[in-house]
């Protein structure tokens, strides 16, 4: 591929990607002290903050196709996608405040709760998915894609660390509210480089085909089907890692909750400097082959955690899953990239939002079936919710829920890159 047509800079480029670290600082924030905050501080009742979050899992699944093909097809004089992200990230930012910041109390904060929510996956998918969507347009060769997939998971995991370790620093201090109106502030700053970074190919042809049939057509694409089951079965590792490490370091490290951050901050420094690392491997071997490599080297680093014991060798192993982790971050994103430019040569025009959307909407259910899967192994391996120790079935059961399954389902994603058709630059895939 030729370089970019857009001119991309070096400050666009840095701009532009930093935009992740809005992206992934309010989705692991939500994700990780939503339920605790409205729960445990605010008093709702659980079952009733259940009910919202499974509303929540759905109507996100579903906007993500739907606002991926408005995107693509919707022209305005300012482009596809950067109006999207102008006029909605101050109202994503202001709602995602007010998540912290109830506006209400007693019976009614349970509406008030579903309301928001609503309201900021409305915002979010709509800000994030054109932001995604911009990406394989901005970066076309290999190395451009590469090189700007390192810088822009290097601020997601900066936003991941930011979302997860941080806010308890705050709220101990400052309160939540203080926390909620501080990090939406710093989601202001992030996503507003975006718009100064981002540059868009106005006169991109577009689909003119309706809804259904964009699916229909997106799910007859060979690649992406492949693409996709392979990136859902390593996404679901990704959920399952963060879920079942509280388990292990309670039960069978015996450690206190500090061993939660210390494993799970290991991870992620160790990722930063290899998402570069893999980055130009990806330069000079091609993305497939490379994703090949992070696959077998995460499933190798997990292994470890099916039998130590060990503290000190649990944080080794840590660092070793940041290695093989930070590669499939970056890989992820490239791929499917290369699934849009081959379907762009196929059909004259560019999809990248129903592409995008469609793989949201897929990777939405791997949240699901890591609660499904915790639930089951939970459930039959004879855990005892706060047992000061657990039987030797119940460790069984949580080294499979951390590695055991992931190894599984990496071994399975293995395949599907094997298969995946596209070689670096040229494809042999059929519809």
């Amino acid at each position: 591929m030729a370089k970019s047509p857009l001119h991309t800079t070096l400050a666009h480029k840095a701009a532009f990607t930093s935009g992740n670290f809005a992206a992934n600082l309010m989705a692991q924030m939500f994700s990780a002290y939503i339920v605790y905050y409205y729960v445990d501080i605010l008093g709702v009742r659980p079952a009733h903050v259940g009910i919202v979050m499974v509303i929540h899992g759905l109507i996100g699944a579903l906007l993500n196709p739907l606002f991926g093909y408005t995107s693509d097809r919707v022209r305005t004089r300012w482009g596809r996608r950067v109006p999207y992200i102008t006029f909605g990230l101050l109202p994503l930012a202001a709602v995602f405040t007010l998540l912290w910041v109830p506006l209400t109390s007693g019976p009614g904060l349970i509406w008030y709760f579903l309301v928001v929510v609503l309201i900021y996956d409305v915002l979010y998918v709509l800000v994030i998915l054109n932001y995604s969507a911009l990406f394989p347009e901005m970066f076309v060769s290999i190395k451009e894609r590469a090189s700007a997939s390192s810088w822009k998971q290097m601020f997601g995991i900066l936003g991941m660390i930011a979302g997860v370790a941080v806010p308890p620093l705050v709220y101990v201090t400052y309160g939540w509210k203080m926390m909620g109106l501080l990090f939406g502030l710093i989601s202001i700053v992030s996503l507003s480089a975006i718009v100064w970074g981002a540059r868009e190919n106005k006169h991109a042809a577009a689909p003119a085909i309706g809804f259904w049939n964009a699916i229909r057509y997106t799910l007859s694409n060979r690649a992406f089907l492949i693409y996709v089951l392979g990136g859902f079965l390593v996404q679901l590792t990704f959920a399952l890692l963060p879920a079942a490490i509280p388990f292990f370091t309670k039960y069978v490290l015996l450690e206190s909750e500090l061993a939660n951050t210390i494993m799970l901050g290991t991870v992620f420094i160790t990722a930063i400097p290899f998402v570069y690392f893999w980055g130009r491997l990806t330069n000079r071997y091609g993305p497939r082959a490379v994703m090949l490599a992070t696959i077998m080297c995460y499933a190798v680093s997990l292994s470890p955690l099916l039998w130590v014991t060990a503290s000190l060798a649990a944080y080794i192993t840590s660092a070793g899953i940041g290695i093989g982790l930070a590669g499939i971050i970056v890989l992820l994103e490239v791929l499917l990239a290369e699934v849009i430019d081959d379907d762009e040569r196929r059909t004259g025009a560019r999809r990248e939002g129903m592409y995008f959307g469609m793989n949201g909407f897929i990777i939405r259910f791997g949240v699901s079936l890591q609660a499904v899967i915790m639930s089951v192994v939970l459930e039959y391996s004879g855990y005892h919710a706060q047992a000061t120790t657990q039987p030797d079935t119940a460790i069984v059961g949580i080294r499979l829920m951390l590695a055991g399954i992931p190894i599984a389902a990496l071994l399975l994603s293995l395949i599907c890159f094997y298969l995946y058709p596209i070689r670096a630059g040229h494809t042999d895939s059929t519809r």
